[in-house]
């Protein structure tokens, strides 16, 4: 089902568009009946929620562009720079990045900053919806330039370069493993979902050795590999997939 179309440099929509449009598809589906759901969406994406889980402004989508000036300041604030980005989480980020939307929002609208309990991406808020569970899982967290797909956990000191001040631990959803119930939705199962990318390669049963190339509103290669990938040039992005392989992913293309 549609919902508003977005462009850059502000690429920004309602999530509530989101949850009217899959309602809307599930009812032309006839409502069926599944024993178990899970939700793949676009990376990187910001949800800003507040200490009732209400969102505060509209969800900044992965192609929004507004925080490229705060990139640079993210990677010099950080001793060691790009190579001790790519060494702490395997990439460097990039303004679609979740990390650089957060430091944006900071700048930006510090009255909305003040209000911020929760930050969740767009497959976390839909499972929110399912569920009232805030959870993520390792694919998506790999794509917020705050979470390490080859030590599988949150590097809060990099968020402290966007807020010294606040406890990010309260901020960041669980990361869910492949196996986990992160709730329940109608009787049906709900699991922890995934980012689009993540998604296709288990889909498509991606193996070593095969790269795939996918070339739609944006342009990315991908292939699976049994160890991690670090790339402090930022051309190859080291994500985990929803199995806990490492997904070793070239720089998307706008």
């Amino acid at each position: 089902a549609r919902h508003s179309p977005t462009t850059p440099p502000r690429s920004e929509q309602d999530p509530a568009e989101w949850w009217q449009a899959f309602t809307a598809a599930w009812q032309r589906a006839g409502n069926p009946e599944v024993a178990a759901i899970s939700v793949a969406a676009q990376q990187h994406g910001m949800v800003a929620l507040d200490v009732d889980r209400r969102v505060l402004r509209p969800a900044k989508l992965w192609n929004d562009t507004e925080a490229a000036p705060d990139v640079a300041a993210l990677i010099d604030g950080l001793p060691g720079g790009r190579g001790q980005w790519a060494r702490e989480i395997g990439m460097t980020p990039g303004p679609a990045f979740t990390i650089a939307k957060l430091a944006w929002l900071r700048r930006c609208e510090p009255d909305v900053w003040e209000r911020v309990a929760h930050v969740v991406l767009p497959h976390d808020w839909l499972t929110l919806q399912l569920t009232g569970e805030i959870a993520t899982d390792r694919g998506d967290a790999s794509g917020t330039g705050y979470w390490s797909a080859a030590t599988g956990c949150y590097r809060t000191g990099l968020l402290e370069l966007v807020d010294g001040t606040r406890d990010w631990s309260a901020v960041m959803p669980q990361v869910a493993g492949p196996l986990d119930v992160v709730g329940s939705w109608g009787g049906a199962l709900v699991a922890c979902g995934t980012g689009d990318n993540m998604a296709a390669a288990l889909g498509l049963g991606l193996r070593a050795g095969v790269a795939v190339v996918s070339i739609g509103t944006s342009g990315t290669v991908y292939t699976v590999s049994d160890a991690p990938t670090t790339d402090p040039s930022g051309t190859v992005a080291a994500f985990a997939d929803a199995t806990g392989r490492f997904l070793p992913l070239v720089c998307t293309l706008n």
